[in-house]
């Protein structure tokens, strides 16, 4: 595997103000470039690299999750939750719950949710397969942009239903897709992966234009809204919302606790939110919560701002240097970093490099991993994580210009 020497961090990030032991503000600083070894942990990222592209001892840049270790009050509160040593049965719909997600919303996105619409999943996925369960029926079409999140892909297609694409930027094709046979919904990716792309308050009005003159369900996947970069803005669908739709997230992505698993959503319709939770704790035997899931949400919402800050502040440079580097090496790429996210969407299109002879040389010659674009629907660029240490994201990228190097 390639290494990367960060044994001297070179970066402290400012977090939020917090007060010492005599009630005067301090800065909180993150330590975000010193590596944390995932390797024998079970990751899908680390671990997982070999069965994906078919060789050991990689350096991975693929699935997206973050090498950062979680904000230190979801560790606290984890911590705590642990030592009571009790792991009952435990009910979601709860107000210390509801109202942290309330809380959260109108402070960081200036926006009043409904919790009484509330719904919870172990997944912002199991959440789209039911909803598409309740609103579908096999052989129905569902709308997408694309290039499209794979999971996406395998949850619409495995249940039967039609995928019909459309170009990011086509709203003709757009109009045209809603208006073919058989579509049901638009599954909306708010801010888009992997693109990064963060929509306008104009897109999305028009977007629910469109769905209320078809009669398609929205269902926006807003899992990304939180890591939003300056200059943008991410506006909730709730806030644009008609007739039938459901704005489906978690804090999992932000906050980096994916394997705790649990997602929630809101509901636009009282009948549909109420089947929602019906279907969940019926068909589905999910009443119960991951107690821990709740836990980290809490804890992340009512005291990880700072920290999210911080590692948004310092992904934004991670991004800088994979520009830097990119477009020194290739001008022609001119390559901009995304409006959101810690995923790197770059187009390769104009170097002409056929995608299975660049992943060969990554793979093979470079001992790293980074997603193709053809897993998204898009041959010819490549998704490189940049979750993670600084001095990791300077070996991955100086390894994708090696092997273009040798390419063109």
């Amino acid at each position: 595997m390639p290494t990367y020497d960060m044994s001297t961090p070179e970066t402290t990030v400012p977090g939020t103000p917090t007060p010492d032991a005599t009630g005067h503000d301090t800065t909180t600083t993150y330590d975000f470039d010193t590596p944390v070894d995932r390797r024998g942990t079970w990751s899908i990222q680390w671990d997982g690299a070999a069965e994906r592209f078919g060789a050991d001892g990689l350096l991975p840049f693929t699935i997206s999750d973050m090498d950062f270790r979680c904000p230190p009050p979801v560790l606290a509160a984890l911590q705590e939750r642990v030592a009571h040593g009790v792991f009952g049965y435990t009910d979601w719909q709860n107000e210390e719950f509801r109202s942290a997600v309330r809380d959260w919303y109108r402070d960081r996105h200036d926006t009043e949710l409904d919790t009484t619409r509330l719904v919870y999943a172990p997944s912002v996925l199991s959440q789209l397969s039911q909803l598409l369960r309740m609103w579908t029926e096999p052989g129905d079409a569902v709308v997408v942009h694309t290039p499209v999140y794979d999971g996406f892909r395998r949850t619409v297609t495995g249940l039967g239903r039609e995928l019909r694409e459309v170009p990011l930027d086509d709203p003709a094709a757009l109009d045209a897709a809603l208006a073919g046979p058989r579509a049901r919904v638009l599954l909306l990716c708010s801010p888009h992966n992997p693109t990064g792309r963060v929509w306008t308050e104009a897109e999305l009005t028009s977007f629910a234009s469109l769905a209320q003159r078809y009669g398609a369900a929205v269902i926006s996947d807003e899992i990304h809204a939180d890591f939003v970069h300056a200059g943008r803005r991410h506006l909730p669908w709730s806030r644009f919302g008609q007739g039938r739709w459901a704005l489906i997230t978690s804090g999992t992505k932000a906050f980096n606790f994916p394997s705790l698993t649990g997602s929630y959503g809101i509901l636009g319709d009282a009948a549909d939110h109420a089947e929602f939770v019906r279907r969940m704790q019926t068909g589905e035997g999910l009443g119960s919560p991951a107690v821990l899931s709740l836990t980290a949400h809490i804890a992340a919402y009512r005291e990880g701002a700072g920290w999210l800050d911080a590692v948004r502040a310092y992904v934004a440079g991670n991004l800088a240097l994979v520009a830097s580097t990119l477009n020194s090496a290739f001008p022609e790429l001119s390559w901009a970093p995304p409006q959101a996210g810690y995923l790197a969407w770059i187009d390769l299109r104009a170097l002409g490099v056929e995608e299975g002879a660049l992943q060969r040389e990554l793979v093979e010659g470079e001992r790293v991993a980074v997603m193709p674009g053809g897993v998204y629907g898009a041959p010819g660029f490549v998704r490189l994580n940049v979750g993670c240490a600084r001095g990791k994201v300077g070996v991955g990228v100086a390894a994708l210009v090696r092997a273009l190097g040798r390419l063109t």
